[in-house]
């Protein structure tokens, strides 16, 4: 192995039996063991990676992203290796602890004032904030925009890397798949994967209670817990004919499973990890299934990457 890029990737599968003893069984992918701590490493890896074969980026050149924290990691990863100076924009309301993280990295971290979230609360409108910010210095700099909510290569991770692994790890015994949907890249990417190798696997998207766009529900809670999802809007590449349902959230559920996942299974992850957890748990739960069914999810983050 020569550097901290080939880390990525080739997570293990864990069996979550303390939090879920059946019917059926929960697995999760610990994406929270790679260099950045997030699923975000895989996408952010593809991106560059195609921007320099593409020539859309060079040597050298800055880097520049919207980022809720995780993406952030991902890049700054990637960009200590590589030598591309990296600049992150953030939402005042996002972690500090991301924050922290990225600048200890070598980013260059700018936060932008909140729109109408709180602190540990970021809307759909702080986020867009946020881009607007990221896209002015991209093109004020003339530095290469990531674009995480419009680039394909995100998307492309996880169809062929994140699905693959998954089935490759359960010989292709899958029967259900949860996933938080922020960008939609890692429920869109694996969800297309599962459906061409068995079109009968169940994918349901997970969104934070009273935010269920993609279910074609009104937000009527657009400040919640779930950092990095549920923003409001159906996210610009969204593949809606993937999704079988959608399972609702709440921030009091999220909590509940992160204790659960720590203190049962050894497990500190964040806001949206638990999310995943909580509603494979419903999945399993809601009779679609024959005896003996898996489903699968993804463990977004570690906890400390947030206030405790």
């Amino acid at each position: 192995m020569q550097n901290a890029i080939e880390l990525i990737g080739h997570t293990r599968l864990i069996s979550l039996d303390r939090v879920h003893s059946g019917p059926g069984q929960l697995k999760a992918k610990a994406e929270f063991l790679q260099p950045g701590g997030s699923v975000k490493d895989r996408a952010a890896r593809v991106i560059i990676e195609d921007a320099l074969y593409n020539e859309k980026l060079v040597p050298g050149q800055q880097v520049v992203e919207m980022t809720g924290g995780n993406m952030g990691s991902g890049l700054a990863v990637i960009c200590a290796v590589i030598g591309n100076p990296l600049t992150v924009v953030m939402s005042a309301g996002n972690s500090p602890e991301h924050a922290k993280m990225l600048e200890t990295m070598g980013a260059r971290v700018v936060l932008v004032p909140q729109v109408d979230g709180f602190p540990g609360s970021v809307t759909g409108a702080d986020r867009d904030a946020a881009a607007r910010m990221a896209r002015q210095i991209a093109a004020d700099e003339n530095a290469f925009y990531v674009d995480q909510f419009n680039n394909p290569s995100a998307f492309s991770a996880h169809e062929h890397g994140t699905g693959p692994e998954i089935w490759e790890q359960l010989a292709g015994r899958v029967d259900g798949f949860a996933a938080c949907v922020g960008t939609g890249a890692t429920f869109t990417g694996v969800a297309r994967f599962f459906k061409r190798q068995r079109g009968h696997v169940i994918c349901a998207a997970v969104e934070p209670e009273g935010a269920e766009v993609l279910a074609g529900k009104p937000v009527t809670k657009p400040r919640h817990k779930l950092q990095g999802t549920g923003f409001g809007t159906v996210p610009p590449l969204w593949d809606a004919s993937l999704m079988d349902q959608s399972i609702a959230v709440s921030d009091d559920e999220a909590e509940e499973f992160r204790r659960l996942l720590a203190r049962k299974e050894g497990l500190y992850v964040g806001y949206s990890a638990a999310a995943n957890v909580a509603a494979a748990c419903k999945l399993l739960h809601s009779g679609k299934f024959k005896t003996g069914a898996t489903v699968v999810t993804v463990l977004c983050d570690a906890g400390w990457k947030y206030p405790a």
